[in-house]
């Protein structure tokens, strides 16, 4: 397998941008260290740093679509799920009900943009989290 590169750039509140680079065989592993340091220099993109580090029960301002986002991380890191597995999970953790619809349209942007993989028919869709890396948050690179 051919060695990659992996370019993480980001930006603070106050205005100083850091990159973070990483060069050779890139597995998930590496890739969350790298995302968790990211999160320790101040978050992602769009997001709030909030003292609770990330929790998903730190409703605060955050989206319903990044709550869902949090769910997913939290409960099912390594497992296939339907979209009523998150819709019961969301309204169990955040105490606020979130329609099967909404959960499904979120599932199917989050697969669109390569975070999620889909499995199966129409009436029986699985997602999981895919392997690869969004390419919204790092820019690989072969070499």
């Amino acid at each position: 397998m051919p060695a990659r590169k992996m370019r993480v750039e980001l930006f603070d509140s106050e205005g100083n941008r850091y990159t973070v680079a990483f060069e050779g065989q890139i597995t998930r592993d590496k890739a969350m260290r790298l995302l968790d340091l990211v999160e320790l220099l101040g978050g992602m993109p769009g997001e709030n740093p909030s003292p609770g580090g990330g929790n998903v029960n730190s409703v605060g301002s955050s989206s319903r679509f990044d709550k869902v986002r949090g769910v997913i991380l939290k409960n099912f890191p390594m497992v296939w799920f339907s979209s009523k597995e998150i819709q019961s999970y969301y309204e169990q953790e955040l105490k606020e009900p979130i329609s099967l619809s909404t959960v499904s349209t979120y599932l199917s942007r989050l697969a669109g943009k390569g975070f999620l993989l889909r499995n199966g028919g129409a009436n029986d869709l699985k997602y999981k989290i895919s392997t690869a890396t969004p390419q919204a948050i790092i820019k690989q690179k072969l070499k």
